[in-house]
């Protein structure tokens, strides 16, 4: 079993790395080769599966290198952020665009179909949205983040009809606790309040107590990815994209669970300051149902507490146990 993993220098890709890692399979079979892709991969550890490719997925001869003796299962990570994205547009096009069609189109076997797990994103869904929101939701998307992540959903449900590449997408919410200043991610409060709760440090929130986001913590994101890399998928499968189950949650509720965790005191370090368009386009996320994918087995953290715990990793939750709440 060879898999690559694009972004593996990130803050998901580093801990998908060492679960791969260390369950030393996938699919039923042994990791042979684990192939990591991305500008900086400095901080891995030493394993002899691990081949490191240093470097921009936007270079097509990186990209052939790297899937020269083939590959198996690819977990594609790798993104401009929305905000960084946006501000600049070339940028953005070149690697969530032109460099994902790029992959594709180097990855297409219709005699051995590779399994390519797609980290799409709920920005494809856009701003104003319903009271209430499930998987059916159409797509409008705000912002060229969002708008590039649609075409690639879409040309990914293009080669699995083909056979060509089975593919896999999972709409990511806004995933927790990123560390430093959330590399261009214009949600980055979501993490940052987190961060600084649990450090103790004064913190000004840019959305109000009221303000609602859809929530998940890396560790859960990535037992997600890893499971939508183990299911079976026909070629004329209906369905290959999943908005993942997610936590609805106000600020004011994640606060509350902050400080059931670390004390009441530190509350008083919260302060806020909304930004009205930042709160119109982070801060206004309605319930989601999500009764398509918790059949496929997908899940959430569970409860507020719980995905605090797991985004601070100040739990030893076994992975794989697949023990935590599915429900929306």
């Amino acid at each position: 079993m060879r898999v690559m993993v694009t972004g593996a220098g990130g803050f998901l890709g580093r801990q998908l790395v060492r679960r791969l890692l260390a369950a030393g399979q996938l699919r039923g079979r042994r990791i042979e080769a684990l192939i990591l892709l991305d500008q900086q991969l400095d901080g891995f550890a030493e394993d002899p599966r691990l081949r490191h490719l240093a470097g921009s997925i936007t270079d097509p001869a990186l990209l052939r290198r790297g899937l020269a003796d083939g590959v198996d299962v690819i977990f594609h990570l790798v993104s401009i952020a929305g905000g960084a994205a946006e501000e600049n547009y070339a940028l953005g096009r070149q690697v969530n665009l032109l460099a994902s069609l790029q992959l594709l189109e180097l990855l297409r076997n219709a005699q051995r179909p590779p399994v390519l797990v797609y980290a799409s994103s709920v920005a494809v869904y856009g701003a104003d949205l319903p009271l209430r929101m499930d998987e059916q939701q159409p797509t409008r998307p705000a912002l060229s983040y969002g708008a590039h992540k649609l075409m690639i959903e879409q040309q990914l449900g293009d080669l699995g009809r083909r056979g060509e590449v089975d593919g896999r997408a999972l709409r990511l919410p806004g995933i927790v606790a990123r560390p430093g200043d959330g590399a261009g991610l214009r949600s980055a409060f979501m993490s940052e309040l987190l961060q600084r709760f649990a450090a103790g440090q004064r913190y000004t929130c840019p959305v109000s107590p009221q303000a609602t986001a859809w929530w998940m913590s890396a560790a859960c994101c990535v037992d997600n990815l890893l499971h939508a890399a183990e299911f079976e998928l026909h070629a004329g499968a209906p369905c290959r994209v999943w908005q993942l189950p997610v936590l609805h949650l106000s600020i004011a509720a994640v606060v509350d669970a902050l400080a059931q965790v670390f004390g009441e005191e530190r509350r008083s370090l919260i302060d806020y300051q909304p930004d009205p368009a930042l709160e119109a386009l982070f801060g206004r996320f309605p319930p989601m149902r999500t009764p398509l994918a918790r059949q496929r087995g997908f899940q959430h953290d569970g409860t507020a507490r719980a995905l605090v715990r797991q985004a601070l990793d100040l739990t030893q939750r076994v992975r794989g146990s697949r023990a935590l709440t599915a429900t929306a």
